[in-house]
């Protein structure tokens, strides 16, 4: 399971000849007390020494909503760690990506922040052989011809079923899955919508200011005429996570609202 994945770390970090920190921080508005550290320190030590130190250490933190712990505890902050020079963000999604990008983030010498969406934490699933994550590329998860779902953490098991429902209305979609936000792998990305031509992003983070805001910007710099419809997004509303159940599940992208995205792009003329 997800939630066992503490424990394997200080095996890890003595298996790489050393002992390694790492930081768990129980849900991540917590981070936001260690933020001087974070990103005033952990990130800028290598630049501000002229490359003769180095922060190898790994952050995991619990991030997302749909657990009902209402507003203070339900946040998405991936996109303002990402927007940080010296980090390296990862959002695994899947338990062999929790696993693998462990042990790539304890090797790594420069700080790794690792968010954990804290819907995934109950997933099992059996490891293969042999097993591995790297943490530089995203991932297809579904190939498909006709629109682009691009998402991340958990948002992905959510964006695989919008893909199941719309193959029943005869549009095969494709899912990237990011898994690594900081630096954004592009050139995934690209080859997706120049295969797709159409891309909608999900992402469960607010829409202003946004992780999908800078998908979105790349594809349109660098694809823009590969597009045969606007880039879409599916965000969470622009409003603090209610706590009852309900509002709660409104407020956050559902498989529901992408196959909506997906239905008024494809409606799009070319």
């Amino acid at each position: 399971p997800l939630s066992e994945l503490a424990f394997v770390g200080a095996g890890l970090g003595a298996a790489l000849g050393g002992q390694r920190p790492i930081v768990e921080v129980m849900t991540v508005n917590f981070s936001l007390l260690a933020l001087d550290q974070i990103v005033n320190t952990a990130a800028t030590l290598r630049h501000m020494s002229g490359g003769q130190f180095s922060v190898p250490v790994v952050i995991r933190m619990a991030t997302g909503a749909g657990r009902q712990v209402a507003a203070q505890h339900s946040h998405s902050f991936e996109a303002w760690y990402a927007h940080v020079p010296g980090l390296r963000v990862l959002a695994p999604a899947t338990v062999e990506d929790a696993r693998g990008m462990l042990g790539r983030a304890l090797a790594h010498p420069d700080p790794v922040v690792i968010f954990e969406h804290a819907g995934l934490y109950n997933l099992e699933d059996d490891l293969p052989e042999p097993w591995d994550a790297d943490i530089r590329a995203a991932r297809v998860r579904r190939p498909g011809r006709d629109v682009s779902l691009v998402t991340y953490g958990g948002c992905l098991p959510k964006t695989l079923a919008a893909a199941g429902l719309l193959a029943k209305e005869g549009v095969d979609a494709e899912v990237v899955d990011l898994r690594v936000l900081r630096p954004l792998d592009t050139a995934t990305l690209v080859a997706s919508v120049r295969k797709c031509h159409r891309v909608v992003v999900v992402d469960e983070g607010w829409r202003s200011g946004s992780l999908a805001s800078e998908v979105i910007t790349r594809l349109v710099e660098q694809a823009f005429y590969d597009l045969d419809a606007p880039p879409a997004r599916v965000c969470t509303e622009e409003v603090p996570i209610p706590y009852a159940r309900h509002l709660e599940e409104a407020a956050l992208p559902q498989p529901e609202k992408i196959v909506a995205a997906v239905r008024a792009l494809m409606g799009a003329a070319p």
